[in-house]
């Protein structure tokens, strides 16, 4: 009896053996980056950059707005102040103070065109200066999303390059059970290392470039509300300007 149990025990130990193919499958970062190929390497050496240059998109966008929401709070009340008193030529040199604010590279526009039509709020000072903050305002809105089609770009494909390393991890497990006539563990290591780190590889990268995206999407259109509401503001005070004559 004894000799019997002793014997399935053998047995079983034999074929626990079998399926891990006698190999101790590491699957900690550096054991997974050992067993991956040439082509899955490669795949995450994309990815690698593309969240070195999201990230650098992130931190410079970050700063770009800090500095413009800064500056322009500083702005906006001392410009209002100026043009109160009718100094066009302080509030212009306020706004040449403030070149990091949104606000001011548009009332700057605005104010020079105004200044360049003779300083006189006539109905074509007044309508060229409109046109001046309309172009201003577009080519700020440029700067402000300057960077942001790369993190949608990224966003967008680092999942399909991680998807495209899976696929090739599945592939390459495929062809060692066929080459080592197995299916223990050990035969599919490489594989299954190229398939785990590509896939979390490629959503590491795009879910901070899509929300960094979203995020400094909101803060471009609500720059542009921002934009839009001086521009009024500064075209009513011509307005107003205009029938104190």
């Amino acid at each position: 009896m004894i000799l019997a149990q002793l014997t399935h025990f053998a047995s079983h130990s034999a074929n626990l053996a079998f399926l891990f193919d006698e190999e101790t499958v590491s699957f900690n970062l550096m054991g997974l980056l050992h067993n991956m190929g040439w082509a899955a390497r490669c795949i995450a050496f994309v990815l690698f950059i593309e969240s070195i240059w999201s990230l650098a998109v992130m931190i410079d966008r970050y700063l770009y707005f800090s500095a413009a929401r800064k500056q322009s709070r500083e702005f906006a009340p001392k410009v209002a102040g100026a043009l109160k008193d009718s100094k066009l030529e302080e509030a212009i040199k306020i706004a040449d103070r403030n070149k990091k604010s949104h606000l001011a590279e548009v009332v700057t526009a605005g104010l020079q065109e105004f200044r360049a039509s003779g300083g006189a709020p006539t109905e074509e000072s007044i309508a060229s200066s409109g046109r001046a903050l309309e172009r201003a305002e577009a080519i700020v809105h440029a700067k402000l999303k300057r960077g942001l089609a790369v993190l949608a770009t990224i966003g967008a494909t680092a999942p399909f390059v991680g998807l495209l390393g899976t696929v090739i991890g599945i592939l390459n497990a495929f062809q060692q059970i066929a080459t080592q006539k197995t299916s223990g563990i050990g035969a599919v290591a490489g594989g299954i290392s190229e398939a785990l780190v590509t896939t979390a590889a490629g959503l590491f990268v795009a879910i901070p470039a899509v929300t960094a995206f979203n995020y400094f999407t909101g803060k471009v259109e609500s720059f542009d509300v921002e934009m839009d509401n001086s521009s009024s503001e500064l075209i009513d005070y011509f307005i107003k300007q205009s029938h104190k004559r």
